[in-house]
């Protein structure tokens, strides 16, 4: 039986009604993809599309949080080997560059029984240093009145004392006080003597 107030040659039938309220949206919704994925959240549809996107993705933002984190370590790490760098060359300026060669003690000294008839005295001067390198002028005088040119002696790094001899030689018979003095001249002046005696018996 049919409803009189049902409008006469429309197609609406409840069957039908029913049909399409179950059936759910059309097909085409099914097909939407995310949007995006920011962290754990996952968004989906067109009830999205009304929120601001982020100004830059996720990422982008830890990497940029994290980057003056990165260039203080560097920064630390260059300024460290600075340094070292800077106490390695200032050590190797003064080794180089630093105070030279100083003079300590200085003295002369020889057999004391004195040489034997027509041998030779070897008279030896020690010149104590501070270790440094350089150079030490000197002459020898001897009581004979004969000296000697200016001589040099060369001392390396880490030596603390250049020994500096003189050789003297002795001729015929009798008796001789001798005296050998070592005149330093530089770096500094110093004087030291050593006074001995020449006997050779007939």
């Amino acid at each position: 039986m049919s409803d009189a107030r049902a409008p006469e040659g429309d197609d609406y039938s409840a069957t039908v009604l029913g049909s399409h309220w179950f059936s759910g949206p059309p097909a085409t919704a099914e097909a939407v993809a995310p949007d995006r994925v920011e962290g754990s959240v996952l968004r989906f549809g067109p009830g999205v599309t009304a929120a601001m996107p982020a100004p830059f993705p996720l990422d982008a933002a830890v990497a940029v949080a994290a980057a003056p984190r990165r260039r203080g370590a560097g920064l630390r790490r260059y300024a460290l080997a600075a340094v070292v760098l800077a106490a390695v060359l200032a050590y190797l300026g003064w080794q180089r560059f630093g105070p030279g060669i100083e003079v300590g003690a200085v003295s002369v000294a020889t057999d004391p029984a004195g040489p034997a008839c027509d041998a030779t005295a070897d008279v030896v001067a020690v010149v104590g240093t501070n270790g440094r390198p350089g150079t030490l002028t000197y002459r020898w005088v001897r009581s004979d009145g004969t000296k000697s040119e200016e001589l040099t002696e060369r001392v390396p790094r880490g030596q603390r004392e250049a020994r500096l001899h003189l050789l003297w030689t002795f001729r015929g018979t009798g008796a001789y006080q001798a005296k050998a003095e070592l005149q330093l001249l530089s770096p500094e002046q110093r004087t030291a003597s050593v006074n001995f005696t020449y006997r050779c018996s007939p």
